[in-house]
């Protein structure tokens, strides 16, 4: 992963350069990261430790979880460092490493989403054959390959971008280091880059999005005309609802920065897009994933009863 470059590190420029606002987001975005790493930190450890969570939908929240707290972390902890200090720089291969880890692990959740809405299609339109079909050999093969086929989506980025010549400016108007930021400072033909980016990330990111919705339209019809219960399809619907909530917030910021033609002022817009899907959607996904359910709530009693 060798590049020709005269460029040995980069200076993050972050959200601000304002100095009264760095400690105020500082303590904002503390606070943000240890609800993220406690939400998904306790939504893990009660599906690894409760033998009555161990179902395919659980196994695949926690791989939610375990996701959320890696890409957290991919960002926030270099971002908080930045708040408090002036010395804003990253390294060459480290800002390629951060590169790297945040598209491997959100490409990763991206497709982990839509396995998890079919996996409510098959739960609730296919009862009878759901063991069947989500049995535990399949629903582990379908995790690793997810796993696998994210790490090589984001080692194509990541393995193009560090070749490329940078040979001006150092300083990358973003919070951490993303491709398009990153082709904005290389100096020669980014043509090929921009073309992965826009065609392999938006094919991945909408192939993804039609699965979901796909998967909700066939359960809420099959609900529609199967449940004569009224107060069954309004859960059902609420269900969907907050699930769909998520992947807006996961798929349109992506869209939004991703595919997108580049424009001038998409530099400055696309550090407060990025913020939704890097930092507040991992926030969100236990609360909207486990808020209403009886069965995680009660396995967290448990486990606190247990340590106390």
């Amino acid at each position: 992963m060798l590049n020709q470059t005269s460029v040995t590190e980069f200076l993050l420029l972050g959200v601000t350069d304002i100095q009264i606002l760095q400690p105020v987001l500082f303590v904002v975005f503390l606070t943000i990261y240890f609800l993220s790493l406690a939400g998904n930190g306790a939504i893990l450890m009660v599906v690894i430790s409760d033998p009555r969570l161990h179902s395919p939908m659980y196994f695949f929240l926690g791989n939610l979880s375990c996701l959320d707290i890696c890409y957290s972390t991919v960002t926030l902890p270099k971002m908080l460092e930045n708040f408090l200090s002036t010395h804003k720089t990253i390294s060459f291969l480290g800002c390629m490493s951060q590169l790297h880890f945040f598209h491997f692990l959100g490409s990763t959740e991206a497709m982990l989403v839509p396995v998890m809405a079919f996996d409510r299609f098959v739960a609730i339109c296919k009862p009878l054959r759901y063991p069947l079909i989500m049995n535990h050999q399949v629903c582990t093969q379908m995790a690793v390959t997810i796993w696998i086929t994210g790490f090589f989506h984001a080692l194509l980025h990541s393995v193009m971008t560090s070749r490329l010549n940078f040979c001006g400016s150092n300083h990358i108007h973003h919070f951490f280091c993303d491709v398009k930021p990153l082709l904005k400072l290389a100096c020669g033909n980014t043509e090929l880059n921009q073309w992965l980016l826009n065609n392999v990330t938006g094919t991945f990111a909408m192939g993804s999005f039609f699965l979901i919705l796909l998967s909700y339209f066939y359960i809420i019809i099959y609900l529609f005309f199967k449940t004569r219960s009224c107060s069954t399809l309004h859960k059902a619907l609420s269900t969907c609802a907050s699930h769909f909530m998520v992947v807006i917030l996961l798929f349109g910021p992506i869209v939004f920065i991703y595919i997108r033609p580049a424009s001038a002022s998409s530099v400055d817009q696309d550090w407060i897009v990025a913020i939704m899907y890097s930092v507040v959607t991992p926030v969100l996904n236990p609360l909207i994933y486990t808020l209403r359910n009886k069965e995680v709530k009660g396995a967290l009693r448990r486990l606190i009863k247990r340590r106390l």
